[in-house]
């Protein structure tokens, strides 16, 4: 089996991270990866913003999940209201990728771009977990300023970057009934 291949499979969700900071040498490679994702007609929509700053780590938590505690959804309700969640897990690194407002494939294009940082880091022995419950951050009025976007972009996905705090977990098990072919 090809490393490729090996790193994808290979590649899980960490959910608690040791206080040791990314090496820059690390980071210049995972924000590279990022940069060569595939993207709609070459546009390269993307901004990608390195928060390193607890101090608005921790802001962005605090703000997501005081959304999150108004939710109808009695789930994101009940993690939002939750006082010992943290969003990124306490990981010393959060990437968030932006996408220019009018571009033909913002979501798409930002998607790939940070599932290659994500397979980039895991190559490297770097933990990682894109963290969806951001979006209850990202979508404030005041997260482009606080993230320092040039003008015109729009946060739309973060991830957790560290070195994992614990063991690496099995791969929950995949439905191999999804595939129809048509030959």
């Amino acid at each position: 089996m090809n490393d490729v291949i090996k790193t994808i499979l290979s590649r899980r969700s960490v959910r608690a991270y040791t206080d040791r900071q990314l090496a820059q040498e690390d980071l210049d490679l995972i924000l590279e990866a990022g940069r060569y994702a595939p993207t709609a007609h070459n546009g390269q929509p993307w901004h990608f913003t390195v928060v390193q700053d607890k101090a608005l780590i921790d802001e962005m938590n605090v703000k997501a999940k005081a959304v999150m505690a108004k939710s109808d959804n009695a789930w994101v309700k009940g993690v939002g209201s939750d006082p010992s969640f943290h969003l990124t897990y306490n990981a010393p690194t959060v990437i968030v990728v932006s996408g220019k407002k009018d571009s033909m494939g913002l979501d798409t294009d930002t998607c790939a771009a940070m599932e290659n940082m994500l397979l980039a880091a895991e190559s490297l022995g770097i933990g990682s977990v894109w963290v969806g419950l951001l979006r209850f951050y990202l979508t404030l009025e005041e997260a482009p300023a606080s993230l320092r976007l040039p003008e015109g972009y729009v946060p739309m996905h973060g991830a957790a970057f560290g070195y994992a705090g614990g063991p690496k977990l099995p791969a929950p098990a995949r439905n191999p009934d999804v595939v129809t072919y048509i030959r």
